[in-house]
């Protein structure tokens, strides 16, 4: 523009003689001028253009990178979030399977408990159940500790207890046995008569007539043990508590 200016300047000042230029120049000049400024201006815009849309593109990368970095930060707090809840989770899973594991370990066992165990009673094998086994255990367990009159309790209980079991003239037995081992002669005799009346074919008939004669000799009363060593070697001539009884036979007269 500045240029043209000058032009129209240079063009007025000289005298009409001196002009370089004709009319018909100075316009061409200037419209070259003006194509040219047009020229400048658009290549200028073009420029401006390029620039703006190159600010657009950076300014929308960085929107697109500032919007990836909270999509990214709110994933990471989404899968940490996750993370927590498995790890509830698998200590819940933990948790539940031990309880189910305890809880399945204490039915097996009452269940157990519940479950009738084959014993040999008097040589015969016999289903009993796990609470009869226990309370006759306990009971024997005591005589074997010398705790005679914890084991005649015990006994009296379990015959009381369980007046049908297989061990009930066993527990007879233990008791006169008991009763023995206190010195209750009276009540040992009477205690294993019970088990020789009511239980002729049990195996420990012949110790319980043994047990009753060595009770006889404790009271002195020679003639009574006599009788029931007799009747011992009679009635069950090949027991072990019959050799006895022919060994004692002596002391009875």
């Amino acid at each position: 523009m500045r240029n043209i200016v000058a032009v129209l300047v240079l063009a007025f000042a000289l005298p009409a003689h001196a002009q370089l230029f004709s009319d018909s120049d100075a316009r061409k000049a200037i419209l070259e001028l003006r194509a040219k400024l047009a020229d400048q201006e658009r290549a200028l815009q073009q420029k401006d253009s390029d620039l703006s849309a190159r600010l657009d593109r950076l300014e929308t990368a960085q929107r697109n990178q500032l919007e990836l970095a909270n999509q990214t930060e709110t994933l990471r707090q989404e899968i940490a979030r996750l993370r927590g809840q498995v790890e509830a989770l698998t200590n819940e899973v933990a948790t539940l399977q031990k309880r189910n594991r305890d809880l399945y370990a204490d039915l097996d066992a009452r269940l157990k408990k519940m479950e009738p165990s084959t014993v040999a009673v008097d040589g015969k094998s016999i289903a009993v159940d796990r609470s009869e086994l226990t309370a006759y255990e306990a009971a024997l367990s005591q005589f074997r500790a010398s705790d005679f009159k914890g084991a005649l309790a015990g006994f009296q209980q379990f015959i009381a207890r369980f007046p049908q079991s297989a061990y009930v003239p066993v527990a007879h037995y233990w008791i006169g046995s008991s009763h023995y081992a206190l010195k209750e002669y009276k009540s040992a005799i009477a205690a294993q008569q019970i088990l020789v009346d009511r239980y002729a074919d049990s195996t420990r008939a012949p110790d319980a007539l043994l047990s009753i004669a060595e009770s006889q000799l404790q009271l002195s009363d020679k003639k009574s043990a006599n009788r029931t060593l007799g009747r011992l070697i009679k009635d069950y001539p090949e027991s072990e508590a019959a050799k006895v009884g022919r060994e004692r036979l002596p002391a009875t007269r």
